[in-house]
């Protein structure tokens, strides 16, 4: 029995959505939370600054005694999961395998599509996992930039957000595509609007149960599991604004938010492994 916390993480909030997942798989463990509020988003900026931001949180959580990070980021994961599982003493967990999986599995006419940050598209991560497991598949990527400010704003819903979907969407309705991996940790709130674009012959894969699934998988693999007996709990931290953190994560997580504690981004700096 590790009677330690899983430490999750994410540029913003898009993480409570996997976290959520992972509270439900994992009801008998512990988790934190830290959202880099202060320097979101991640998906515009240049792969090496995302390197060392999610070195920078994922060291502090190791340090915090976590004893395993999921890096709730896709923008992370693809920049920066290779170093983070060779210099960490911990076990990582990305959320980028667990959706091309299921993405090869889902489709029918070998033609993905991917919404997803700039920073995720440019790293090419999807397309050599998506290829790995079926060299005929063909991943054809769309930035969207406009999307996560949208979902954190305050009217993640309206039209604004609608129009910049249709218009993310309109290259890959032209593709052809009939499987969709909604590539960032975000886009899931949305999904309703997602569904209405592309219409029901489209498969949209987001794999927040996949990503919880291979979190238990390498708990029991490593033998670190906690009492399966006991109800875990949860904390929040952020280097932003912590009571807008409050507020809009509920949103993310579907569950209350009590308390979120502010981490200064000089101490994340300080931590970086």
């Amino acid at each position: 029995m590790d009677e330690r916390p899983i430490g999750v993480f994410d540029s913003g909030m898009g993480g409570l959505t996997v976290l959520h997942e992972c509270l439900v798989t994992l009801p008998h463990e512990d988790f934190v939370y830290l959202g880099d509020g202060a320097r979101l988003p991640y998906g515009p900026r240049p792969l090496d600054e995302i390197r060392r931001f999610a070195a920078e949180v994922a060291g502090y959580l190791e340090r915090d005694g976590v004893k395993l990070v999921v890096a709730a980021c896709n923008s992370a994961t693809a920049a920066a999961l290779p170093d983070l599982q060779r210099h960490l003493t911990v076990p990582v967990v990305g959320v980028l395998a667990p959706e091309a999986h299921a993405a090869v599995l889902a489709t029918r006419n070998r033609r993905i599509g991917l919404l997803a940050t700039a920073a995720t598209v440019a790293s090419g991560r999807y397309s050599e996992l998506v290829q790995a497991l079926d060299a005929g598949a063909e991943v054809v990527a769309v930035a969207c930039p406009r999307l996560v400010p949208l979902i954190e704003g305050d009217d993640p819903f309206g039209e604004e957000t609608t129009r910049a979907v249709r218009d993310y969407a309109s290259e890959l309705r032209a593709a052809d595509v009939d499987t969709v991996i909604l590539g960032c940790t975000h886009y899931p709130l949305i999904r309703p609007i997602f569904q209405r674009v592309f219409g029901r012959g489209v498969t949209l894969v987001f794999s927040a149960e996949e990503t919880a699934r291979e979190v238990a998988e390498t708990l029991a693999r490593k033998g670190i599991e906690n009492d399966p007996e006991r109800e875990g709990g949860y904390r929040f931290l952020t280097t932003g604004d912590p009571e807008q953190f409050r507020a809009t994560g509920a949103r993310f997580l579907q569950l209350p938010i009590s308390a979120v504690e502010h981490v200064e981004v000089a101490t994340l700096a300080a931590a970086a492994v």
